[in-house]
């Protein structure tokens, strides 16, 4: 591709939390190389809160309004947009069919998906499966039709994506924390994204921390919330959120925080971009290991499984690990 400058540049990866947190680093990147283009990112309803934080995005756009529109008003409104590129980091079909359809002059895929074939003309040739990068690297791989060609560091990416302050904490949530003591958020479960370290290893965790230093709260969905409510210590120092933020109010809650701890999860993520100490808590095994997905952040301290740990449905992590990075800040 003949390098020139774009008016707008558009970045669709629309799955997950996590993964969306680790493509925000391109819209960085592209503001750098591109400081006049208006930056749109493509995501889902649910990841929005997460994408609205990064300076470097000038507008979301949010999948199922457009799935709401019938093929032709979508094809339309999409014209109407006057979009240069369209990269497709997360592949939909769908939306590769329709950036051709409303004529996106460049339009970028990876070469391993048959409709890209027929729908992208700039297709880039690595394998996500085969790599032995992690994936906000894979990410930028797609940037090579744009004349971006640089191997970014992990530091580097994490630079490209801070998240900034969100200040809209409200009153009730603002009263539960103690200025005397440090903040813990413990996020047992991962909506099935990671192989899970176990409640009751979590339960163990907060009760094992000093009452008069630490202030720990559970995080989760409302959902996720139903497998240890009922089960959390009766301690003044003990707090249950899970089923009480909206995302919004967890992104705002844990910059206000000092650690966060979780397996491979969305929140994991949104603590390393926030700048918080994130604990992590990973297999080795392939293609969940951290050299995949730990999060991007300058304080992320990954714990990974004992290698002499026999197979098992929850990570083998003692309890005394992890409780031994929490003392450490």
């Amino acid at each position: 591709m003949k390098i020139k400058t774009f008016k707008k540049i558009v970045i669709s990866r629309t799955d997950s939390i996590g993964d969306v947190a680790l493509t925000l680093p391109l819209a960085g990147i592209l503001r750098e190389k591109y400081p006049d283009a208006h930056i749109v990112f493509l995501g889902n309803t649910y990841t929005k809160p997460v994408i609205e934080c990064v300076n470097s995005i000038d507008e979301v756009w949010c999948w199922a309004d457009i799935q709401a529109m019938g093929l032709q008003q979508q094809v339309f409104w999409l014209k109407e947009q006057n979009v240069d590129v369209f990269i497709h980091v997360f592949p939909r079909k769908e939306l590769a069919k329709l950036a051709k359809k409303a004529g996106i002059a460049h339009r970028i895929g990876t070469l391993h998906r048959l409709f890209h074939l027929f729908n992208c003309n700039h297709r880039t040739n690595f394998s996500r499966k085969k790599s032995d990068l992690h994936e906000a690297q894979l990410n930028t791989k797609l940037l090579k039709p744009l004349g971006l060609l640089h191997d970014f560091s992990l530091s580097e990416l994490a630079q490209y994506a801070q998240l900034r302050t969100v200040n809209t904490l409200d009153d009730e949530l603002k009263s539960l924390i103690d200025s005397k003591k440090k903040q813990v958020i413990l996020h047992p479960k991962s909506k099935g994204s990671a192989i899970e370290w176990g409640v009751d290893k979590f339960i163990a965790l907060a009760a094992s921390l000093p009452a008069d230093k630490y202030q720990v709260f559970f995080s989760g969905t409302q959902e996720e919330s139903a497998f240890f409510s009922s089960k959390l210590p009766d301690a003044e120092n003990i707090i249950d959120l899970s089923g009480k933020m909206t995302l919004e109010q967890l992104i705002a809650f844990i910059g206000r925080c000092h650690i966060l701890v979780a397996a491979s999860t969305g929140p994991l993520h949104i603590a390393g971009l926030s700048n918080i100490k994130t604990i992590g808590l990973f297999s080795e095994q392939r293609p969940l290991h951290p050299g995949r997905w730990m999060p991007l952040g300058k304080r992320v301290k990954i714990i990974t499984q004992e290698p002499t740990a026999q197979s098992s449905s929850l990570l083998n992590i003692s309890v005394e690990r992890v409780k031994g990075e929490i003392l450490a800040l």
